[in-house]
């Protein structure tokens, strides 16, 4: 049976657990004094400590990654993924710079094994280009993240295309990614436990934004943007792909006019990626529909992520083969970052 030992592994998505006071240093002005950085909310994720751990410093990071045998990361924030509910544009471009600002000194300069994806501020988007133009050209990062909660907009909406244009100018991929924070957005106002919130946030989430930028025309119109869907699993792909599929045929030519081909071709293109986690019963199948498509993503420190034995669960997989577990491990993630090397 195959081990992690056997395969290049490369993380597409672990996260910093930042501290507002680390972030701090790099505001300006009365911005530095604020009592709370980023929305809040709160949830007991960790049940009183018991699950999760914190990883807020390059050194940690590294150890994390010798752990697990993995040659690199690419780390998302955690606080950040909130980054949406800001609602004072200006406050929301300063914490952008001052984040990308963080993860470029204390992670990105510290080890070539740490990349990491810049927040861009959609509340103000000629500064959201301009800030991710700044990230990815001084600042070397490998893409941006886009909250998939928050915003009052759905991320396929044609004010948030000039973000596109620069990144597929760029050459940079964009993540899409939930939170928990604000649950009615996606009907989670209804449930008093987080078990049954965190359940439905990140697969709704990513559905309602996937179904946004498909049908809006965002792959239509950016033929070359690279877009990631994170931490929902892959398997509710293949059913959003049919419900989408059939909408379309029926109703695209009045209501999704710039949406020229059946949304599955647009997903199945090889420029959209998907999470798989190991633990997932129809893994091979959704392989078999997406086989460029799947990465692996640790999730770590987080409460809900089980590194490094997430990367066993799928090196001792049966059903999936030698090089499609390659594929999922590192390769496809190669091919999503522009700045990662990519195998011989």
């Amino acid at each position: 049976m195959a081990s992690a030992k056997d395969f290049r592994v490369i993380d597409a998505d672990g996260h910093i657990t930042e501290k507002d006071d680390q972030l701090r240093p790099y505001l300006e002005g009365a911005y530095r004094l604020r009592r709370d950085i980023y929305p809040i909310d709160h949830w007991d994720r960790g049940l009183g400590g018991t699950l999760g751990a914190r990883a807020g410093d390059a050194k940690s990071w590294l150890e994390a990654l010798d752990r697990g045998g993995v040659e690199s990361a690419i780390l998302y924030p955690t606080g950040g993924i909130a980054f949406g509910w800001i609602r004072e544009p200006e406050f929301a471009v300063a914490l952008a710079q001052a984040y990308n600002d963080f993860l470029h000194q204390e992670f990105l300069q510290q080890s070539p094994r740490l990349q990491g994806v810049a927040l861009v501020p959609l509340q103000d988007v000629s500064e959201a280009v301009k800030e991710l133009r700044r990230a990815v050209s001084e600042l070397k990062v490998a893409g941006a993240m886009l909250n998939a909660v928050g915003l009052r907009l759905p991320l396929g909406h044609p004010d948030y295309w000039p973000v596109y244009a620069e990144a597929e100018r760029l050459g940079c991929m964009v993540a899409v990614h939930a939170t928990v924070r604000g649950p009615h957005y996606f009907a989670g106002e209804l449930f008093d436990q987080f078990i049954e919130v965190h359940t439905l946030s990140h697969p709704f989430a990513q559905m309602i934004q996937m179904t946004s930028m498909v049908f809006r025309g965002v792959f239509e119109q950016f033929p070359n943007l690279r877009v990631a869907f994170m931490e929902a699993g892959c398997t509710w792909v293949p059913y959003w792909l049919d419900r989408m599929d059939e909408e379309w045929e029926l109703r695209a030519k009045v209501e999704a006019p710039l949406c020229l081909r059946k949304p599955s071709e647009y997903i199945r293109s090889g420029r959209v990626f998907v999470e798989a986690e190991g633990s997932e019963n129809l893994l091979p199948q959704v392989a078999e529909l997406l086989p460029d498509g799947l990465f692996y993503a640790s999730d770590y420190p987080h409460w809900d992520s089980s590194f490094p034995h997430n990367i066993e669960e799928i090196t001792e997989r049966e059903d999936l083969s030698p090089q499609l577990k390659q594929k999922i491990l590192a390769d496809n993630a190669c091919r999503m970052y522009s700045n990662l090397a990519s195998p011989d």
